[in-house]
């Protein structure tokens, strides 16, 4: 059983998935002031996973010719022939589907348009139109990866206003940080598909040169939610400490391609850093933006 149904597990990307879980359910608590009701908890879980789900299996199966020949993206299951694309395409429609019902029937119709419209981006606009035609492909297609705060705040107000909106542009300005160190390290492999990500077709200073300064156009979005959201001391604190932490070892990258003239090879083990840093700092943030209801 575990044979034959893992790889309908793993075609999900479910790490991607715990990913945008860890911005949407402290956003849950940021919009309620508190507990969220335990309905728009488990419609923002479930519906959120299925649409994240659902999206990420539309990219297994467009992807598929250029991941069979990618040594990162060999085995996921569509690209290895273990998921026939028929069976790839029933799976991404139907996790579509459940995300848009739970989302529309347990909390309200625009948490469903919401969750409808990161499908869409993240198949149709980040997957199909960007990806193999523009280095900007990730600035531009992770706003897809930025629906789950708009999602969890909708499914808990009905509405939308500047907290979320600056939620938003946290993990939008966040994404290009937190990718493109990871496209240094498999820069080849994108390359060897032609898929242009900014390292492919960059030198190596443009590319850490905007690493840093995206990593610093986010920290002061952070700090911006400060005033427009009230958030409290500790939320302050913490986003100025991370914040600085998270722009040094991006400027350490450009240190290295400015003064060291390190070359892409010489870029991977420090850029890997930069990449799980930011999920570090991401994590960590969001943490502080879930307690920040219940801290004096």
């Amino acid at each position: 059983m575990r044979e034959r149904f893992a790889p309908y597990f793993w075609v999900t990307k479910p790490r991607i998935v715990e990913l945008l879980l860890a911005t949407a359910v402290p956003t849950l608590f940021l919009a309620a002031d508190g507990l969220p009701s335990l309905l728009a908890t488990i419609a923002v879980v479930v519906g959120g996973s299925a649409a994240a789900a659902s999206a990420n299996t539309y990219n297994s199966v467009y992807d598929a010719d250029i991941d069979a020949i990618m040594h990162r993206t060999g085995t996921r299951p569509i690209a290895a022939g273990v998921i026939s694309v028929r069976a790839g395409l029933i799976q991404a429609t139907i996790l579509g589907v459940i995300s848009v019902l739970t989302l529309g029937l347990l909390t309200n119709w625009l948490a469903a348009f919401l969750g409808f419209l990161a499908i869409v981006l993240y198949a149709l606009g980040y997957t199909i139109l960007l990806k193999r035609s523009t280095p900007q492909n990730i600035v531009w297609g992770g706003a897809a990866g930025c629906m789950p705060v708009l999602i969890a705040w909708a499914a808990v107000t009905g509405s939308l206003s500047w907290t979320p909106a600056l939620l938003f542009l946290i993990v939008f300005l966040w994404t290009p940080a937190h990718y493109w160190p990871l496209a240094i390290k498999y820069r080849d492999d994108y390359a060897s598909v032609g898929v242009p990500m900014l390292p492919v077709v960059a030198p190596e200073r443009v590319v850490t040169r905007n690493i840093a300064l995206y990593s610093v156009a986010m920290t002061l979005a952070s700090l911006a939610l400060i005033p427009v959201a009230s958030m409290g001391w500790v939320y302050s604190i913490g986003a100025v400490v991370l914040g600085v932490w998270f722009v040094v070892i991006s400027l350490g990258l450009v240190k290295r391609t400015h003064r060291g003239k390190a070359n892409y090879q010489e870029l991977q083990k420090p850029a890997m850093k930069v990449f799980h840093g930011s999920i570090t700092y991401l994590a960590l943030l969001f943490l502080l933006i879930g307690i920040t209801p219940f801290v004096p």
